[in-house]
């Protein structure tokens, strides 16, 4: 599978050395070029400095023959658009964004992205620890 991840972070160096230890053609896009030394030393993938809501940069890499295109920098606007690019201009099957405010990532989806939202499942989790059964207090 040929995966185009914007955004170097944690969550996007991590996500690209998994997928590329399973095999897949990875690419990962990022402004900044220190951005990459999270990547493992190991990494077979393709590092690509760039700005993932330029359609030239996009074509440059090879966005239209991706599978999967995944916007996960820290900013929500520019991971809804960079995704609407992918998903509407260049037709790549698979367009996923994260999007922290939780009302923008419902609307989003609601218009046919397909997203997530970490503050929305971090909130979820946290609850359910919260309210699962307590552990007996010691005396």
């Amino acid at each position: 599978m040929k995966v185009i991840i914007m955004g170097c972070g944690r969550v996007g160096a991590e996500l690209a050395a998994q997928l590329d230890q399973e095999g897949h053609q990875v690419t990962v896009l990022d402004i900044n070029p220190d951005a990459f030394r999270r990547l493992p030393p190991d990494f077979k993938g393709r590092r690509v400095v760039g700005n993932g809501i330029d359609q030239d940069v996009l074509r440059r890499i090879g966005v239209a023959e991706a599978d999967v295109f995944i916007a996960v920098t820290q900013g929500d606007n520019r991971n809804v658009m960079a995704a609407q690019i992918a998903k509407h201009i260049f037709n790549v099957p698979r367009a996923i964004c994260r999007i922290y405010d939780p009302v923008r990532e419902e609307i989003y989806r609601d218009l046919g992205l397909e997203t997530y939202s970490p503050t929305r499942t971090t909130v979820g989790r946290l609850k359910e620890m919260a309210l699962r059964e307590p552990v007996p207090r010691r005396e």
